[in-house]
């Protein structure tokens, strides 16, 4: 019996998911280079994903005592499942390990928390998982990085988390910091590959080191194009590491993946990001979050729509009203008739669209109320784009600026990427 299909005999789970980008009368156009995104989009059938491969890992793990660096995300899908249309099966990997005798002894959660439910940047707690009875150590609390006392005991730590591959998401810095932290401790750790829905394109501002923080560890650009298996080779061997230490470090590779598939993620990696459209458009409209500008957050198009109340009603027509919801409790403007636009028509980026926050901050009244100054040059990497844009330079002008710091990385990237 293939290994995988014994992990679901022993503990499966079915849930039922149909994403779809919406249906809007309100299309919006772009300047930037899309194509169709296609609704209903399910995983690419033959990608198989580094939990799956359990092949390769189970045998580093057999006879260890192991942490696991987890949130929904971290799952196994049953064979053939990829192929539905409306179901995909799966098991969460906590429970596949325990039901394969391995020796799990805790859970470590990133933003969002275990089950991903908690709110952006809302402060995370230690606690139990009920299903497993496991401990679960919050990387979102008290620390994000985990201390010396958290690994004691460990013998081998496991990341497993979907990104979307933008810097300011922030599972990439509990990446680095959790493979920093058993580079300290002399402990392996095993990075389970998965797609990365944004690794078709590289693009946006760098990063500038006087900014960096958990927005962004290292000066990587905005979108920097790589799995998150690909990424962290790239964190080991460009000496990002505090002190320049180096992680023993094994990666599960993709099977069948390039950086130009059309992967659908079939769980949420987080609360916001609820459907193929928002995942595409939140390298560009991510960049509102340094604004007081709402992203749709407190409606069910989260980075699919955007908006404020001072914003001028004759020229943003669309109309909506942030309300408190699960992993929005309190969203920017709550209870406020917001104007804007919802972008549910447009295409695939395959570049970083400036087009509406230029929008936005050009036919703003009142533009001392639009930035967030130290917010917004936490998430752009630089202060550079906020000067840019009050100084009326156009989008073209912007992207120029940006070209010499993305070719360079380009060249470092070229070395650590595992797929087409």
């Amino acid at each position: 019996m293939p290994l995988n299909r014994l992990i679901f005999g022993l503990c499966f789970l079915t849930i039922s998911l149909v994403y779809s980008c919406g249906n809007s009368s309100t299309a919006a156009s772009s300047s930037g280079n899309t194509q169709p995104l296609a609704e209903n989009l399910l995983p690419t059938a033959e990608i198989i994903v580094g939990a799956n491969r359990t092949d390769l890992y189970l045998p580093l793990l057999k006879g260890k005592k192991i942490g696991l660096v987890a949130n929904q995300t971290s799952v196994i899908f049953r064979e053939n499942d990829q192929k539905t249309s409306e179901k995909v099966s799966h098991a969460h990997l906590v429970d596949s390990l325990l039901a394969l005798n391995i020796d799990l002894l805790k859970v470590f959660a990133p933003e969002h928390g275990f089950r991903g439910t908690a709110d952006a940047g809302e402060k995370v707690s230690d606690g139990v998982d009920k299903r497993s009875g496991l401990p679960v150590i919050s990387l979102y609390g008290a620390n994000r990085k985990p201390e010396k006392s958290q690994l004691e005991g460990l013998e081998a730590v496991v990341f497993d988390i979907q990104d979307v591959g933008v810097r300011f998401y922030t599972y990439i810095a509990t990446l680095q910091l959790v493979m920093e932290a058993c580079a300290e401790s002399g402990i392996p750790i095993i990075v389970l590959d998965r797609p990365n829905p944004n690794g078709h394109y590289i693009d946006g501002p760098t990063m500038e080191t006087e900014y960096k923080g958990f927005l962004g560890m290292t000066s990587i650009p905005l979108v920097y194009g790589m799995t998150i298996g690909e990424y962290a080779n790239m964190i080991n061997d460009e000496g990002w590491l505090e002190g320049g230490l180096t992680a023993e470090l094994t990666v599960i590779p993709l099977e069948n993946y390039t950086h130009q598939a059309m992967y659908s993620l079939p769980l949420k990696p987080s609360p916001n990001l609820p459907n193929d459209l928002a995942i595409n458009l939140y390298p560009s409209l991510g960049l509102f979050e340094g604004t007081n500008i709402n992203a749709g957050r407190g409606t069910d198009h989260q980075f699919q729509q955007y908006g404020a109340p001072f914003l001028d009603p004759e020229l943003f027509t669309f109309k909506y009203t942030p309300k408190s919801n699960p992993g929005a409790k309190s969203p920017k403007h709550l209870g406020e008739k917001c104007y804007g636009e919802r972008l549910v028509g447009v295409g695939r980026l395959y570049e970083v669209s400036l087009e509406w926050l230029l929008k936005a901050y050009q036919n703003c009244a009142d533009k001392d109320r639009f930035f967030n100054t130290s917010g917004f040059s936490k998430h752009a990497g630089t202060a550079k784009l906020q000067m840019q844009i009050e100084a009326g330079y156009t989008e073209e002008q912007i992207k120029d600026t940006w070209k010499a710091d993305l070719e360079s990385f380009k060249r470092i990237r070229e070395k650590y990427l595992l797929y087409p």
